[in-house]
């Protein structure tokens, strides 16, 4: 057996939090290292998510991909769908009161339709567009710069133009005569309430949705619960769900300006265009709302924008 040892197994090893210490204690001397430069890289390592870089708010190159007319068809195809399911529910529900009565979906069954068909399109066209579905949830994530100008504006295009189709399909399925003696499933503000009333009213409801659309696709939440994405799609349902109880007395629950130009273009009813300015203003405001609550106050953007030294960890 060989019991000859070198002399580095021999020599006395310093701990290796001394080793540490005394390194730390020559770069500061050399002024390598400052008190708020160990902070900082603390802060850094201690991170286990990263938040995606902005998107440019104009990007000429992808205007040229294929992938960017793929998510705009996936938006049309989803909204038309949203559209037809959700406003043939209501029509139906209508026609089946008349015959006889508590035999239709009732409101309840009307807010089911509305977000079960939301959650299934999200969780269908998430991975092509992100399952937006709605000019205000776009409108949101454009200013939070998640997507880009263009992006966004072929978003909203191809939205407005499925609802008004997936309308046009609710009219031919019950005829023409049934579509307008039942609204055509037009947002219209309920008598006895104020427009500032309606205008409150939608503006709320989409911030809850787009508050929600922000929390679920948050990606410090995504990194540590690796539950959330799989649930996104569920929240954002029911989040539509919910709202829809809280405001089909007042407005008919638009919190969509897709679904609500969508039906009143099919419908054109005169009350549904005079009122019509309040299901875009209320929904885009209540989004900007969302948004700003939710990157600004909540997740701290502002002073990661300003590189305080004095921000934490949001």
């Amino acid at each position: 057996m060989d019991t000859h040892q070198s002399p580095s197994s021999t020599d006395p090893q310093p701990p290796s939090a001394e080793i540490d210490e005394l390194s730390s204690g020559m770069a500061a001397a050399e002024g390598k290292l400052s008190p708020e430069g160990n902070v900082k890289e603390d802060m850094i390592s201690s991170k286990d998510y990263l938040d995606p870089p902005q998107t440019p708010l104009f990007d000429a190159g992808e205007l040229g991909k294929w992938s960017l007319y793929r998510a705009v068809i996936a938006e049309f195809t989803a909204t038309l769908l949203f559209v037809y399911v959700a406003v043939a529910t209501v029509i139906g529900h209508k026609r089946q009161t008349d015959t006889q009565a508590c035999s239709g979906a009732g409101v309840l069954g009307i807010a089911w339709a509305f977000g079960g068909m939301i959650a299934v399109l999200v969780y269908c066209t998430a991975g092509i567009s992100g399952g937006h579905i709605n000019p205000a949830v776009t409108f949101g994530l454009l200013l939070s710069r998640k997507v880009s100008l263009p992006r966004a504006f072929l978003y909203m295009a191809a939205q407005c133009l499925g609802a008004i189709c997936g309308a046009a399909l609710v009219r031919a399925v019950h005829g023409s005569h049934h579509y307008a003696l039942y609204g055509g499933g037009a947002n219209e503000l309920a008598p006895g309430f104020s427009k500032s009333a309606g205008l409150v009213a939608e503006a709320l409801g989409t911030a809850v949705l787009v508050y929600t659309v922000f929390s679920a696709t948050d990606p410090k939440r995504m990194a540590r619960d690796s539950h959330i994405p799989v649930l996104a799609p569920l929240l954002i349902g029911f989040a539509v769900m919910m709202v829809h109880l809280a405001t089909i007395p007042v407005t008919g629950t638009g919190i969509n300006p897709a679904r609500s130009l969508g039906a009143a273009v099919v419908y054109n009813g005169e009350k549904a265009w005079d009122d019509q300015w309040i299901f875009w203003v209320g929904p885009f405001l209540g989004a900007a709302v969302a948004m700003v609550y939710h990157q600004y106050v909540l997740r701290n953007c502002a002073a990661k924008s300003f590189r305080s030294k004095y921000d934490i960890e949001a």
